[in-house]
Order: structure tokens, then C-alpha cells, then sequence
């Protein structure tokens, strides 16, 4: 993957402008445990298929379609969900067709909305990187343009344009906390962080922890893969922009255990309605379970970037504290 810089952020924030939703940002309190920090939530949630993924997604098709790239066979990629709805959306925005690749283990409530895309749905395997190898072949096979769920500059370009919507709202913001799986997000978002001397705070879960062993060991690494937050978070390897982006700027790597996760979900839900996957909860369980503390002040924004979760679960959870 090339250097992600901040022109690719600008370039992609216009060329998707009016085609996702500009970002809502909200206060979070009784349950945000910034402590003596203001802490706020952008509601990423809200985006386009309950996810941040819309917007790397439009950014890579539209780049192709204004480059006479968009081949007969269509896109095709491999995705634990979000990164395949988008995608599939996209494509049907774009009249073209998507076929999706994911492990067997995806949710049921990400392989239907796939199929309500119009998306041609394969499920292969119990982890992303057997979906990622069939995805490669049927790409060669077929003549399918590739896309990926985060390890592409457009992809992670666009991702990064958020930050750039969130600051136009915090404009004195100090520091964004954002969950990471492959590292699209924070490749995009920390690129864009650094530009304008934000922090970034990288989340992981304890068992699933690619950011966190690629810069231990100076590259990325195959990681094994054990979380609740496995279906988003679950890529066994970082992308090197993210390695990159995670060594420039202010970026501050944690960990929070399953535990933690599940709680702050369920917090955001009991004390906001805000209906999260594990994934979104993983950003925020950094506060609330005490891995990054923010300062006296500091103005704080956590990123929930995902909602494709049964809110069934929610209540269940709520029925059994």
C-alpha cells in the first residue's frame, strides 16, 4: 500500500461529499467515565449500512468510476460484514455488481442485509483471511475489481475524512479514541490527527491484537484471533499504513479485555439508547475501563463506528446484570 498522506484525506472528502452523511457528534455523560474530561461520541453509527465502512467504500468506487476503472465483472471483497455492506452498497449506488466473501461465523443480521444490496453473499471458512484467499481467486478468475476491507489508500482515505467532520464540530478537539481491527480507520483518522496535532488512541481487544504486536515487533505480524468483537476486530494482521500512521503523530496503543467491551456496550445502551456492536463499545471501554485516561479538560472524542449488531442481545444482557 502507498503513503497515505492528508491530500489523499481531502481529495476523498470531496470526492464523496453528499454521497455519505456528514458525521453527529453527541456528549457522552453518566457513562463516558471521562472523569474530569468532556467527552463526546461521534455517532459513526448512523452512517450509511450502520457503519463507518460507507465511506472508504464510495471513495473507492467513485475514484474507479471517474477513472474508467469499473470492470463488467463488478468489485468483489472479503469482509467479517461491515466492510462487505459497504461495499455492497456502493456497488448498487454505482450500478454495479458486489460479491462478498465472508467467514462462516459472520452474523446473520450482516448476511442479509448483504443480500438486501442485491450482493452475491459466499461464505467460506471460520476467519477473515480463508474468505480474503477465495476472494483473491475469484478476483484473478473472474476479472472482479478487488477491494479490501482496510488495506487500500482509497479505503483508508476515506475513513479518514471523518476526522475532519469531527473537527469541524470540536474544533479545540485534543484527542480521538478509535476501535481498531486491520487498521483502516486508524491508518485514515490518525493520518489526518497528526496533520492538525491531534491524538489518536488506538483500541484493541486483548484477543485480538494486531496493531499492538506489529508495533512490538517493528512490522505487522499474524496475531492469533479470540474476542466478542472478532466479527469486525478479527484481522489477523495490520495493514502497514496503519503500522505507519500508528508511529507518526501523537498514537497511543491499549488494550481492554472482553469484559470491558461488553459493558461499555451495554452502557451505551442503558444509558443512552445507543445501539452499538462490540466493535463501536471497544473504543469506549478505554475510558470506562480505565486503559487510557484523559486529563482534567482534555476534550475527548470517542468514535462509535458501527451498529450492525441484534439489539435483542441488548436487552438480554440488560435482563441478566
Amino acid at each position: 500500500m502507498q503513503q497515505l498522506t492528508y491530500g489523499d484525506i481531502k481529495a476523498a472528502g470531496d470526492r464523496i461529499a453528499g454521497r455519505v452523511r456528514p458525521v453527529a457528534v453527541a456528549p457522552l455523560t453518566g457513562g463516558g467515565d471521562g472523569r474530569g474530561a468532556e467527552v463526546w461520541a461521534a455517532l459513526e453509527l448512523l452512517q450509511h449500512t450502520g457503519s463507518f465502512k460507507a465511506r472508504g467504500a464510495q471513495n473507492f468506487l467513485t475514484a474507479h468510476r471517474e477513472a474508467g476503472t469499473l470492470p463488467d465483472a463488478g468489485v468483489t471483497i472479503a469482509s467479517g460484514g461491515n466492510a462487505g455492506l459497504a461495499c455492497a452498497w456502493a456497488a448498487q449506488q454505482q450500478g454495479v455488481r458486489a460479491t462478498v466473501f465472508l467467514p462462516e461465523t459472520a452474523p446473520a443480521v450482516k448476511v442479509a442485509r448483504l443480500r438486501g444490496y442485491g450482493a452475491d453473499v459466499r461464505l467460506v471458512g471460520e476467519e477473515y483471511a480463508e474468505a480474503l484467499a477465495a476472494c483473491e481467486e475469484f478476483a484473478a478468475s473472474a476479472g472482479a475489481l478487488a477491494s479490501h476491507a482496510y488495506d487500500h489508500p482509497l479505503i483508508a482515505a476515506g475513513a479518514g475524512t471523518l476526522l475532519d467532520e469531527i473537527l469541524r464540530q470540536l474544533p479545540s478537539l485534543d484527542t480521538v479514541v478509535v476501535s481498531v481491527g486491520g487498521g483502516g480507520l486508524l491508518a485514515g483518522v490518525a493520518t489526518a490527527a497528526a496533520e492538525h496535532g491531534v491524538r489518536t488512541v488506538a483500541v484493541e481487544p486483548e484477543g485480538s491484537r494486531a496493531l499492538h504486536a506489529a508495533l512490538a515487533a517493528g512490522e505487522p505480524v499474524d496475531v492469533p484471533v479470540h474476542s466478542v468483537a472478532a466479527d469486525a476486530l478479527g484481522a489477523r494482521r495490520a495493514s502497514a499504513a496503519a503500522v505507519r500512521a500508528a508511529r507518526q503523530g501523537e498514537v497511543r496503543s491499549v488494550l481492554v479485555p472482553d469484559t470491558e467491551i461488553v459493558r461499555a456496550r451495554q452502557l451505551l445502551w442503558s444509558g443512552h439508547r445507543l445501539a452499538v456492536e462490540h466493535a463501536a463499545s471497544t473504543a469506549l471501554a478505554a475510558l470506562t475501563g480505565g486503559a487510557y485516561r484523559p486529563a482534567d479538560g482534555e476534550r475527548v472524542c470517542v468514535v462509535l463506528c458501527g451498529a450492525n449488531t441484534d439489539p435483542a442481545t441488548l436487552d438480554r444482557a440488560a435482563q441478566t446484570d
